[in-house]
């Protein structure tokens, strides 16, 4: 009798094999997705501060110009400190 339902139970775990190699295929396709989808807003916040950082630095650029740094000492009635005012400072001798 055992013979007989040797050949049924077979299929069945087969049956079952399968059934369960499917789940695991539609979790992983799953996931592959949405991992996909991540990457995808991480790439997009990575253009956007490559964008800003192009942007600021520019900027910088621009706000350390001779030019920019005297018209900004002129709105602020800023003036060149006399002699006894300097004070020159040097690195120490290594």
């Amino acid at each position: 009798m055992t013979k007989q339902w040797l050949p049924l139970a077979a299929v069945l775990a087969l049956a079952a094999a399968t059934v369960v190699s499917g789940l695991a295929v539609v979790r992983a396709k799953h996931q592959a997705r949405q991992l996909f989808a991540e990457l995808e807003e991480i790439n997009r916040e990575h253009d956007r501060l490559l964008v800003d950082w192009s942007r600021l630095t520019l900027e910088l650029g621009w706000l350390a110009t001779h030019a920019n740094i005297e018209t900004r000492a002129r709105e602020h009635n800023l003036v060149e400190p006399s002699g006894r005012e300097l004070m020159i400072v040097m690195e120490p001798p290594r």
